[in-house]
């Protein structure tokens, strides 16, 4: 986006002269913000175009107690929301006891697949608000980025001059997984527009920005053209994986999609919800079992337990319940019980399990030799789930752990979005993709009667010639897509000129996500072949005389139009362009491929 602070900052304004002069320097200076808007927790990253090498994460947080800055100091914060009134409370804010929103950010895209697992069905949480619950899904994406942009605004005041912030316009990126639906890609930018983060938005897919930052940081003496890597970016809420080849070195690090996209809901927030369970079974019909036993148990077992253990049975580990009168067939005493490190693993292992299975999958769908499995996000920092990846894959795999893992998303959005406005900085990128499903149009096509067998068939008096309605597949599931630059695929009508001039020609995208691999279906009515998009080129203010006419095969003069469809692929986007005679009439910015 392209805006600017409020302009409230407590200070005297300087006057006009002084403003046109900052104007005026700060001409070619951008201020940069990267949001990593996560299911769980979320994260702020900004720079300046000026100084692309200084990049800072914001760490300060308002939490109950404190409404500005001296808060909580964290790299990332809670993704919750909670309404009293007309008082919103979000991020640490909101405390562990009574009702939250949570989660919210799933509900933009509430057809996805990967949106319920069996984690999920059996280890909801208690305080979970449930979707749609005296809010909409976009309402409280909406209210949440609200507050982040307002609080990292209110950091920037602290940390700029004055005159720099009042001058220098704002871009902001945020990122979305990369198998976010066309919908919810909409959904979040309207989200993100609502919330003050402008019109000319940047959208970022968060495992492409988590690989660009973690393969930033390796030692680039240890990598080499061939060399695949899968990524795993194991979050809070969901996990996501993803694959790379690196396709060249010089003069920046080169890489390309080497299988598709992955993901479910799986990540260590589960691990709470089954620890949860087990103290309930474990000791919830004690007399003094309460709320404030759970918080404090819950406490202990997220900043230490789960950070520690290392998935050894002989561990052991202790787990404060203040209040709970001694127990020995529980085993509390003085307010505390132990719980051994098979016990541990009990709790670990449903969603470990399930995070192994999704790499193992990665690994074969490249079918290329993996030099290394990367592990990103707050759960890919746990040493229990690392050696058991490490333990379930080829022992010749590595299994890798890049600094900065929690906060890799926002750190590469940053990255990204920098090298987008000043190319000199970009030191990794990501050249072609692989598309996550069958793009194409409907045409007409010779009929052809074992092709065509037992489809309905018409004559074609220009051409004249049996025809078939079929589809014309320009991109198919898997193909390499490149980035940011645009191919063409050229398109014919005609039209009888005894009809008239037709004022417009339009033409609609088609997509089929064919998720059985069973290969791009021929026909529109075949598979699960959906509409995606509409392009209309509207011909009205160019004269009839001017439209070129050719006679068909049954000698009547037909208006005869050669058009144009570009397709450009971005990281989080696909913009898709009606083109005839070298002038652009119609685009639109549909789903990632």
């Amino acid at each position: 986006m392209v805006g600017y602070l409020d302009q409230s900052f407590g200070m005297d304004s300087p006057n006009a002269d002084m403003e046109k002069m900052a104007l005026e320097e700060n001409a070619d200076r951008k201020l940069l913000i990267a949001v990593d808007f996560g299911t769980t927790f979320s994260g702020v990253a900004w720079a300046q175009t000026r100084r692309p090498d200084v990049q800072t994460i914001i760490i300060q947080w308002p939490d109950s107690t404190s409404g500005g800055l001296e808060g909580i100091s964290s790299d990332k914060v809670p993704t919750e929301l909670r309404y009293h009134g007309d008082d919103c409370q979000w991020g640490f804010q909101v405390d562990d006891l009574g009702p939250r929103h949570q989660w919210f950010k799933l509900d933009l895209d509430p057809n996805q697949s990967r949106g319920v697992s069996d984690l999920s069905r059996q280890y909801p949480d208690q305080h979970a608000l449930p979707p749609g619950y005296n809010a909409s899904g976009e309402k409280l994406c909406t209210d949440y980025l609200t507050a982040l942009r307002k609080h990292t605004e209110e950091v920037l005041k602290h940390k700029l001059p004055q005159s720099i912030l009042k001058s220098t316009p704002i871009e902001y990126i945020i990122t979305v997984p990369a198998v976010w639906s066309d919908s919810a890609q909409a959904k979040t930018r309207s989200c993100a527009e609502a919330a003050g983060m402008g019109k000319q938005l940047m959208i970022i897919s968060e495992p492409e920005a988590a690989a660009i930052y973690a393969l930033h940081a390796m030692d680039p003496h240890s990598i080499k053209i061939g060399d695949t890597f899968v990524l795993c970016d194991a979050g809070g809420g969901t996990v996501d994986l993803i694959s790379y080849t690196v396709s060249a070195l010089k003069p920046i690090l080169q890489v390309e999609e080497a299988a598709t996209g992955t993901g479910r809901l799986c990540g260590s927030t589960f691990l709470n919800r089954i620890f949860n369970k087990y103290l309930v079974d474990k000791l919830g019909l004690n007399e003094e079992w309460d709320e404030e036993v759970v918080e404090d148990a819950m406490k202990r077992f997220e900043l230490v337990t789960k950070k520690a253990f290392r998935g050894s049975p002989t561990e052991e580990f202790v787990i404060p319940v203040p209040g709970l009168a001694d127990d020995p067939s529980q085993g509390v005493r003085r307010g505390k019980f132990r719980m051994t490190g098979a016990e541990v693993t009990n709790i670990f292992e449903p969603v470990v399990q399930e995070v192994v299975t999704l790499v193992r999958g990665q690994i074969a769908a490249t079918s290329k030799t993996v030099k290394a499995v990367l592990l990103v996000g707050g759960f890919g920092q746990n040493a229990y789930l690392r050696e058991t990846i490490r333990a379930a894959i080829d022992p010749g795999i590595e299994v890798m752990q890049p600094p900065n893992g929690w906060t890799a998303v926002v750190r590469g959005a940053l990255m990204k979005g920098l090298s987008q406005l000043e190319p000199t900085t970009a030191r990794v990128k990501v050249a072609s993709r692989s598309a996550r499903k069958h793009y194409g149009t409907e045409r007409m096509a010779k009929y052809d009667a074992v092709k065509h067998a037992k489809r309905p068939n018409y004559w074609d008096a220009y051409d004249g010639e049996y025809k078939v309605n079929d589809m014309d597949w320009f991109i198919r599931k898997g193909d390499p897509v490149t980035e940011d630059k645009s191919f063409k695929r050229q398109y014919h009508k005609v039209w009888p000129v005894a009809e008239g001039h037709n004022k417009a020609v339009t033409q609609d995208l088609l997509v089929s996500q064919d998720i059985c691999n069973a290969g791009a279906p021929m026909y529109k009515d075949s598979g699960d072949v959906k509409y995606l998009a509409r392009l209309t080129a509207d011909l009205g203010c160019i004269p009839a005389n001017d439209l070129a006419q050719k006679t068909g095969k049954d000698g009547r003069q037909y208006y005869s139009v050669h058009y144009d469809i570009e397709m450009t692929y971005y990281s989080a986007h696909t913009k898709y362009s009606m083109v005839y005679k070298n002038v652009k009439y119609d685009s639109v910015t549909v789903e990632y491929v």
